[in-house]
C-alpha cells in the first residue's frame, strides 16, 4: 500500500498557491480543519517554497504536494499518456485542443491529469479549492476526467470581475457539488445569478485567529486613545477598490469642518501610491494623512491599540471588482475598534450601522467625513461600538466556528468519507452522514458529469 493510500485522507484541497503569505486565511482554515480531525490531502499548483515573508510553520510545506513546473508537467503528462496510464477522456481532450487557437485553460487539463492519478492512489473522491479561478477550474477538469466531485469557496473579484475564459463561472457553479462563499451578500447574489446551483450555495465566513487581536483589545487603553491627536487607521493594498482616495478626500473635508486633532495612517503598498501622494499634496494634508507603507501583523496590531476609528471606504471598481468581506475590518473589530466603511457587498454584515460602527454609500467622501466626525466627537459611543464589534467577531469570525461550519456542510453534501472519529468530535455530523448516505452511494454509481468540454 502506498503512503498516500495509507493516510486515509477525507478529501483533497487544490490551491493555485499554498501556503502563501498573501492568503493566510487558507492556512488558518487548513490548520483548524486538521485540529478538528479532518485530514485533507494538499496540492499546490505553484511552488511557494521560495516565497517570503512567511507567517506559518515551515513544516506545513512537508504536507503539500507541489506540482512540477509547467513545462515539466506537460512532459510528464505526455509520458503518462504514452504509458497508457491516463483516462481516455484526457487523451481525447488534449487531441481536441491540439488545433484550437484558443489555448487558455489548457494547462488546467495537464494539472488535472496529473493530480487525478494521485487522488486515485489515495482513494480520495472529492476536492475543494479557494477562489473561482485556477484551482477551481483544475478541479472542474478533475471532475470531468476522474468523476470526482468538487467544491470551491468564492470570495470577491473571482465572482464579480468580468472574464471571457472558456470555462465560465456558470459552468463552475452548476457542476460543483457545493459552493461556499464568504458573505450572505455573495450567497444571495450567486443564488440569483445561478438558480440551478442555488440549493448548493452556502455562506461560510473567512475564519480569523482572534487570539492576537483579543490580546490587543485587552491592552488597549481608551483614555490614551482619545487623549490628544486621535488616530484614524486604514490597512490594505493601495488599489482602487479600497477607496483610499475617498478616505483622503474625507480627511480634507474633516479639516475644512474644523476638526484638526486627528491623524490618518494608511498602511499598505500598491500601484496607487503616487496618485495618493499627489492627492495628499494637492489637498495640503501632509500634516494629517500619512502613507505608512507595508507593516507586519505585529506592527498593525500595535497601531490598532492606539486607534480611535478604523476607516475603509470600499468602492466598486470600474471593471466590477470589489471587496466582499474585508479581513482588516474583522481584525479591527476583534481589537475592539469601531469601524467606518461603506454599504458594499458583505460589509454591512460586519459593520452594522449604529451598532459596531458607521456606514455610508460608496464614493461619497463628504458623507464619509460626516460619520468620521460623529465617531471622533463621541468617544463613549464609539468605544461602545468597538465593544459590540468585538463580541460579533467572537461569535461569527472565529476560525473554530467557520471551520466547523465548512466541515459540516461538506459532510451534509456527502463529500467527506465516513469516519466515526469525526462524529466522536462533533456528534452533529451523525445526522448529516445518515441523511446523505443514500445520495453518496448513488453518486458512486451514477456520477454527475459535465455535459460538454468548454
Amino acid at each position: 500500500m502506498s503512503d498516500l493510500a495509507a493516510s486515509r485522507h477525507h478529501l483533497a484541497y487544490v490551491f493555485e498557491r499554498f501556503p502563501s503569505f498573501t492568503q493566510t486565511f487558507c492556512v488558518r482554515e487548513i490548520l483548524e480543519l486538521e485540529r478538528q480531525g479532518l485530514r485533507p490531502l494538499l496540492f499546490s499548483i505553484r511552488d511557494t517554497r521560495g516565497e517570503i515573508p512567511r507567517n506559518f510553520p515551515d513544516s506545513l510545506y512537508d504536507r503539500v504536494i507541489f506540482l512540477p513546473p509547467e513545462k515539466e508537467l506537460v512532459e510528464e503528462v505526455k509520458r503518462l499518456k504514452q504509458e497508457n496510464r491516463l483516462p481516455q477522456s484526457v487523451v481525447l481532450t488534449l487531441r481536441h485542443w491540439k488545433d484550437k487557437s484558443d489555448q487558455r485553460d489548457k494547462q488546467r487539463v495537464y494539472e488535472a491529469a496529473w493530480i487525478g492519478l494521485k487522488l486515485a492512489e489515495a482513494g480520495v473522491r472529492h476536492v475543494h479549492s479557494h477562489f473561482a479561478g485556477i484551482g477551481a477550474r483544475t478541479a472542474w477538469w478533475l471532475h470531468f476526467f476522474y468523476e470526482v466531485t468538487y467544491s470551491f469557496t468564492g470570495h470577491a473579484n473571482d465572482l464579480w470581475e468580468r472574464n471571457d475564459l472558456p470555462l465560465t463561472l456558470e459552468t463552475l457553479m452548476n457542476d460543483a457539488a457545493f459552493v461556499a462563499t464568504v458573505s450572505e451578500y455573495s450567497a444571495r447574489d450567486l443564488r440569483e445569478r445561478f438558480p440551478l446551483a442555488a440549493p448548493r450555495v452556502k455562506r461560510v465566513y473567512n475564519g480569523l485567529d482572534l487570539a492576537p487581536f483579543r490580546e490587543a483589545a485587552e491592552r488597549r487603553n481608551s483614555e490614551t486613545v482619545w487623549k490628544g491627536e486621535r488616530v484614524l487607521l486604514s490597512v490594505g493594498r493601495l488599489i482602487e477598490k479600497k477607496g483610499f482616495d475617498d478616505l483622503v478626500r474625507a480627511c480634507g473635508h474633516l479639516r475644512d469642518r474644523g476638526v484638526s486633532d486627528f491623524r490618518c495612517i494608511i498602511v499598505g503598498e500598491g500601484p496607487m501610491e503616487d496618485e495618493l501622494n499627489a492627492l495628499i499634496a494637492h489637498l495640503r494634508l501632509g500634516d494629517r494623512v500619512v502613507l505608512a507603507g507595508p507593516k507586519s501583523q505585529e506592527e498593525i496590531i500595535e497601531l490598532l491599540e492606539q486607534t480611535a476609528v478604523f476607516a475603509l471606504p470600499c468602492v466598486t471598481e470600474k471593471e466590477g471588482g470589489k471587496d466582499n468581506l474585508p479581513t482588516v475590518l474583522m481584525e479591527a473589530m476583534a481589537a475592539r475598534v469601531a469601524c467606518a466603511s461603506t454599504r458594499l457587498a458583505g460589509v454591512p454584515e460586519m459593520v452594522i450601522d449604529g451598532e459596531t460602527g458607521r456606514l455610508v454609500e460608496e464614493r461619497r467622501p463628504e458623507e464619509f467625513a460626516g460619520i468620521l466626525e460623529d465617531l471622533l466627537s463621541s468617544p463613549e459611543t464609539t468605544e461602545s461600538m468597538g465593544s459590540a464589534g468585538y463580541t460579533l467577531a467572537e461569535q461569527i469570525f472565529s476560525k473554530k466556528v467557520t471551520a466547523r461550519s465548512l466541515r459540516r456542510y461538506q459532510v451534509e453534501f456527502g463529500l467527506v468519507r465516513f469516519d466515526p472519529a469525526l462524529i466522536a468530535r462533533d456528534p452533529a455530523l451523525a445526522t448529516a452522514y445518515l441523511k446523505q448516505a443514500g445520495l453518496r452511494i448513488g453518486r458512486l454509481f451514477r456520477p454527475r458529469k459535465p455535459s460538454q468540454v468548454p
